[in-house]
């Protein structure tokens, strides 16, 4: 938790005319006043330049918003402290030079109209890291917010503890770390901003704790710093270790937002938690839900089966497209990776938010293999949960997309806990208190496709199957051949119209004759009838009547006399 030593800094006075780019590999000399019009960002390399803590906030907040921030949190010495030279030196040095009577500021603002508190760490005091008045002002900020009732900004750039304050400077990790917490109690929104650098105790307490986590490029974020690692366990790190993308791939990040995005996602995330939860949802133009089986197309479960793995088939992340209004995709599971199999994140339908998760595959073989098939690992479903846990927080309905042959059945899954993340996922959502609408998109796959389908409502498409295994495992198995996947399908009765007279789909959604993959946006807006149908009917309902409801719906399975047994029927018939 020691500070670190800060990158590479330029002068950049308004007297210089060039500014050399610090990034190695770029060093380009830029004209300063275009690199100001640039937000202080290369524009030969897109390398984010330092910023002084009252331009951070200049570019975020609406206009007036640095104004309001307080700056009047002093440091004290509680230990007598001197290095090299005294502590108080050093504080009075550091207040000359940035004018400012600490690291950190606070205070109330709006971005985009929306009302906000905002607590943010200047790097250029002291490597903006964390004494007693640095918590202080996250702490009193996080109060405010609390008392308020509105949303949390802390914007985040520190070389972590502050040792010239000793365990006092420990204490505010717990200090402002309990003061999140009862913010996280109330199911208030908070947000936070990593710059570079953010490191040792700012980044183990306050700095990763928010709801949803954002970066800029680059920016250089971890517990202990590269040198230090590298030193200790006499191994040479990646390039891009600690880096924002680093955090991002290995699941740490929601965001990596270039500097010139920044504030439109901030105002674009505030606008959605800010969206009427009781407004009327949009007026819905496809075919209603079929809830007759005698009403669907007659084909085998055979070619179900093979319309639903159709490499041409609308894929989740298009869904979403077609269906929402607008779409702020969120990553990472907090503990190992980004799981590009599962995609999730904050969607509009017409005023209310809501959360929409789903298995992603692709039309390419190559984004077959970048989406794992639509199969995921243990991190893919433990980024859902984490995300169907946010929406519980903030009171929004959640929506999932199924669409994968299974959890991935490898040695790294096993490793990392496939079985339990599948069980964690059904075991939340059968609690969860907001609405849940799960609709299997294309393939159901076993207990892959039950870690998202724990809903209120449980939907199909008219082409899609769900089922306990494959076909293909199915038939091996019993037959001892693959060759009598078609007989499995069939016996497994895994197509809409059994499944809707078995109970196990309270509805489908209709396709075009051929499929859903030839007409897209007829299929989608069928699908948006569906959910808005859906939602109009369990939005009023209590939480109670919801917990009950689902808790209901599941228990009738296997029981004798509460559900129907299918007699025969014959291939290709509904």
């Amino acid at each position: 938790m020691q500070a670190v030593a800060p990158g590479p800094r330029t002068n950049l006075t308004a007297e210089a005319q060039w500014t050399k780019c610090p990034n190695p590999s770029c060093q380009a000399f830029v004209y300063y006043k275009r690199l100001q019009r640039n937000l202080k960002v290369c524009p030969e390399c897109n390398y984010h330049f330092m910023l002084p803590v009252g331009e951070r906030l200049a570019q975020l907040l609406d206009p007036g918003g640095v104004n309001t921030v307080d700056k009047s949190i002093e440091p004290v010495d509680v230990l007598g402290f001197a290095d090299l030279k005294p502590y108080l030196a050093r504080l009075t040095e550091f207040q000359t030079k940035t004018g400012n009577r600490e690291a950190a500021l606070y205070g109330p603002a709006t971005i985009g109209g929306h009302p906000i508190f905002v607590a943010a760490i200047d790097f250029a005091f002291l490597g903006g890291s964390m004494g007693g008045a640095v918590g202080e002002a996250i702490t009193t900020a996080a109060e405010l917010a609390l008392e308020n009732r509105v949303p949390l900004l802390v914007i985040s750039a520190s070389g972590g503890a502050r040792m010239q304050e000793g365990s006092v400077s420990l204490m505010q990790m717990a200090k402002t770390s309990q003061a999140l917490a009862r913010l996280h109690e109330e199911g208030i929104l908070y947000l936070s901003l990593l710059t570079d650098p953010t490191y040792g105790g700012v980044s183990a307490s306050f700095a990763t704790l928010g709801d949803l986590l954002i970066a800029e490029p680059a920016s250089r974020i971890g517990f202990s710093g590269k040198s230090i690692i590298e030193q200790t366990i006499r191994q040479k790190l990646p390039a891009d270790f600690q880096t924002a993308e680093f955090q991002l791939d290995h699941g740490m990040l929601d965001l990596v937002e270039p500097r010139e995005n920044l504030r439109n996602a901030l105002r674009k995330i505030l606008a959605f938690h800010a969206a009427s939860r009781t407004a009327p949802l949009p007026r819905p133009d496809g075919q209603a839900l079929i809830t007759d089986p005698t009403l669907l197309q007659r084909r085998t479960a055979w070619d179900t089966v093979e319309l639903a793995r159709n490499i041409g088939r609308p894929n989740s992340l298009e869904y979403i497209g077609y269906v929402f209004d607008d779409f702020l995709e969120l990553h990472g599971d907090r503990l190992y990776r980004e799981d590009a199999a599962i995609v999730g994140g904050l969607a509009s339908l017409g005023e209310l938010t809501v959360m929409v998760i789903g298995q992603q595959k692709g039309h390419t073989t190559s984004e077959m293999v970048a989406r794992n098939f639509g199969m995921p690992h243990p991190e893919g479903y433990r980024k859902a949960l984490r995300l169907m846990q946010y929406a519980a927080k903030f009171g929004m309905p959640i929506v999932t997309l199924i669409d994968t042959p299974g959890a991935y059945p490898g040695l790294g899954a096993e490793e990392r806990g496939q079985s339990v993340a599948v069980a964690r996922n059904i075991f939340e959502m059968s609690r969860l208190p907001v609405p849940i609408v799960s609709i299997v998109t294309g393939e159901g796959g076993s207990g892959g496709a039950l870690a998202l389908g724990v809903g209120d409502r449980v939907l199909m498409m008219e082409n899609a199957y769900y089922s306990v295994i494959s076909p293909e495992g199915c038939a091996v198995i019993l037959w001892k051949s693959t060759s009598a996947a078609p007989k499995a399908a069939a016996a497994l009765r895994i197509t809409a119209p059994d499944l809707l007279r078995l109970g196990i789909m309270d509805g489908v959604v209709p396709e075009p004759e051929l499929g859903a993959h030839t007409d897209p946006p007829a299929t989608a807006a069928n699908l948006k009838t569906a959910i808005i149908s859906t939602l109009s009917e369990l939005l009023p309902l209590s939480r109670s009547a919801l917990l009950e409801g689902r808790y209901s719906r599941f228990r009738r399975f296997g029981t004798a006399g509460s559900q129907p047994v299918l007699s025969e029927v014959s291939e290709g018939t509904a």
